[in-house]
C-alpha cells in the first residue's frame, strides 16, 4: 500500500479527503524529517541559554510571565494537556478525528514547531493502525487553538485518553500497549505544540468543503430533471446570457444546465408553447447555484491553505523564537460561515422546486405527484421535511464569526469560533443533502407522470442511476428508506458519477 507523504506543504483536497478514510498510511518526508530534527535543535539550545520563552520555560495564557524551573520543564508540558482536555459533547466522527490526527502530524512535520521526531513518529504509529483518538466536539472557541479537543487528540501519545479502534473504544494507555510503545515523556515545548491550532475546525472544514462541491453538482443534476419534469424552458441557460455577466459559479452552471439537458425530447415537445416564463428557482438557477458555487471554491482556498499551515505557538526559526497568532481560527471561521451560508442556498432554491413540482395548482401534474391523489398523499410531506430542513439551515447559517468572548482572564480577548462555525457548515450540508435528494425523488416521479418522452441525457443517466437506488411510488409506502437512499446516492457520489460517465466532469 502506498503511504501518503506528510511534511510538505502541497496536500490538495483529494489526499486530505483520504487521509480521513481508513486504510492508508502515513510517513514523513525526508526533508521534513531533517526539517524537525533542525527545529528541535534551536529548541535545544535556547533552553541551555535559560532566557524566558512562552511555552517553553514559562507558564500559559494570564499565566506566561511565571517562569517554570528547568526540573520541571517535561511536568509543566504534560500538565497541560492534562489540564486542558476539558472537551464535552459527543465526540467527533471517526473521519473528521482521522483527518484531525493527520493535520496534526503534518503541522508538526512542517518544521517550525519545535517537537522531537520521537514524538511524531509516536503519533504515526497510532495512526497507522488506525488507532484514532477520541475527541469531544465542543469546548473550543478557536483560537489560542483548538485547546480543549486537541489536548483529548494528544492524551494517547501519552498514555492516557481513548482511541477508537476496531469499532471499539479503548485507552490511551492500552492503545500503546498493543503496539508494544511506552508513553512518551514529553520535552520543552512539546505540550504546548500538540495542541495550540487549528486542526480540529480545518479537518472537520475540509471535508465539508468535500461534500459541499459534491452537493453542487446534485443540486445542478436535480435542477435540470426538476426543468424536464416541469416542462420549463433551457433558453434561460443560453451561454450568451451568461457570458454577459460572467462570475465564474454562474457560467459553470449554465454550462452543467446546457450538458444535461442536450438531446432533450422533452425541451422538443413544449418548444413552441405559450409559457412565456418560469419560476425563479427555475429559470435563476446559474445565479443562485453559480453564487453557491463560488462561495465553496473560496472556502476551498482556505482550507487548503489552512491545512498545510503551521498554526501553533511560539514558533520557532533559526536564532529566534516567535510567539504570535497563527493559532487564530478567523480565515477558517469565516470560510465556514460562508460556506454553510453557500449551501443553505442550495437547500432554499431546491425546496421551493420541490413546492413547485407537488403543487398542482403550479405543476400541471397530479397533486403530490400521486398516483391517485386523495386516496393517496405522495410526496406532500417529503416537501414538509425540506421546508423544516431548509428552515433550520437558517437558524444554523448564523455566522459564528462575529461572535467572540473573552478567555484566560482577558489575555485571550478576542477568538473566532470556528470549530463552531465548522460543526454548524456539516450539520447544513447533511441537511441539504437531504433536500436535494428528496428533490430528485421527486423530479423522477414526475418524470414517471408525463409523457414517455426521452429526457436529456445527463438528466436520464442520473433517472437510471436513482432508480437502481428506489423505484418509482406506485401507491403510498413507508417513504423514509427512500429519502435514505436518495441521500445516499448523493453523499456516497455514485449519482453524480454516472451522470458524469455519461456526458463528463460537471464544473464546479
Amino acid at each position: 500500500m502506498a503511504k501518503i507523504l506528510l511534511g510538505e506543504p502541497d496536500l490538495p483536497l483529494t489526499t486530505l479527503v483520504l487521509l480521513s478514510r481508513a486504510k492508508n498510511r502515513i510517513a514523513l518526508t525526508d526533508r521534513s524529517k531533517a526539517r524537525v530534527d533542525k527545529c528541535r535543535a534551536i529548541v535545544d539550545r535556547a533552553v541551555k541559554k535559560g532566557a524566558s520563552m512562552y511555552g517553553i520555560n514559562t507558564g500559559f495564557g494570564k499565566l506566561a510571565g511565571v517562569r517554570i524551573p528547568d526540573e520541571q520543564l517535561g511536568q509543566l508540558q504534560e500538565n497541560l494537556l492534562l489540564s486542558h482536555a476539558t472537551g464535552v459533547g459527543v465526540p467527533l466522527t471517526i473521519e473528521q478525528s482521522r483527518l484531525a490526527f493527520a493535520l496534526r502530524i503534518h503541522n508538526l512535520a512542517l518544521g517550525s514547531s519545535g517537537v522531537r521526531r520521537k514524538l511524531i513518529e509516536q503519533a504515526i504509529a497510532l495512526w497507522n493502525k488506525d488507532m484514532i483518538p477520541v475527541i469531544p466536539s465542543q469546548g473550543s472557541v478557536g483560537a489560542s487553538g483548538d485547546l480543549a479537543p486537541l489536548s483529548h487528540m494528544a492524551l494517547p501519545l501519552i498514555g492516557y485518553g481513548e482511541v477508537h479502534f476496531e469499532g471499539k473504544v479503548i485507552s490511551g494507555a492500552a492503545a500503546l500497549k498493543k503496539l508494544k510503545r511506552k508513553p512518551l515523556v514529553l520535552c520543552e515545548k512539546e505540550g504546548l505544540a500538540l495542541i495550540n491550532g487549528t486542526q480540529i475546525m480545518t479537518a472537520i472544514g475540509c471535508l465539508v468543503v468535500a461534500t459541499a462541491m459534491q452537493l453542487c453538482r446534485a443540486a445542478d443534476i436535480a435542477c435540470a430533471m426538476t426543468v424536464e419534469a416541469l416542462r420549463g424552458s433551457e433558453r434561460p441557460f443560453d451561454q450568451r446570457v451568461h457570458d454577459v455577466r460572467p462570475h465564474e459559479g454562474q457560467q459553470a452552471t449554465a454550462a452543467n444546465l446546457r450538458a444535461l439537458l442536450a438531446g432533450s425530447a422533452i425541451m422538443l415537445s413544449h418548444k413552441n408553447c405559450d409559457k412565456v416564463q418560469d419560476a425563479y428557482s427555475l429559470r435563476c438557477a446559474p445565479q443562485v447555484h453559480g453564487a453557491a458555487k463560488d462561495g465553496i471554491r473560496y472556502g476551498l482556498e482556505v482550507l487548503v491553505t489552512e491545512a498545510n499551515s503551521v498554526t501553533d505557538n511560539p514558533l520557532v526559526f533559526p536564532g529566534e523564537v516567535i510567539s504570535a497568532g497563527n493559532f487564530h481560527g478567523q480565515p477558517v471561521s469565516q470560510a465556514m460561515d460562508f460556506v454553510k451560508i453557500a449551501v443553505s442556498t442550495l437547500a432554499n432554491i431546491s425546496e421551493r422546486r420541490i413546492e413547485q413540482m407537488v403543487n398542482p395548482d403550479i405543476s400541471g401534474l397530479p397533486a403530490f405527484l400521486a398516483k391517485d391523489p386523495g386516496l393517496e398523499s405522495g410526496f406532500m410531506i417529503t416537501q414538509v421535511v425540506a421546508a423544516s430542513l431548509a428552515s433550520e439551515n437558517k437558524t444554523l447559517a448564523h455566522p459564528a464569526s462575529v461572535d467572540t468572548i473573552p478567555t484566560s482572564a482577558n489575555r485571550e480577548d478576542h477568538v473566532s469560533m470556528g470549530v463552531t462555525a465548522a460543526r454548524f457548515a456539516a450539520m447544513v450540508v447533511s441537511n441539504t443533502a437531504k433536500v436535494l435528494g428528496i428533490e430528485l425523488m421527486c423530479a423522477a416521479q414526475a418524470l414517471d407522470l408525463g409523457e414517455n418522452l426521452r429526457p436529456g441525457a445527463g438528466v436520464h443517466a442520473a433517472y437510471k442511476a436513482l432508480r437502481k437506488r428506489l423505484p418509482g411510488l406506485d401507491g403510498d409506502r413507508f417513504l423514509a428508506p427512500d429519502l435514505a437512499a436518495a441521500e445516499a446516492a448523493i453523499v456516497d457520489g455514485s449519482l453524480v458519477a454516472a451522470t458524469e460517465k455519461k456526458i463528463g466532469a460537471l464544473a464546479v
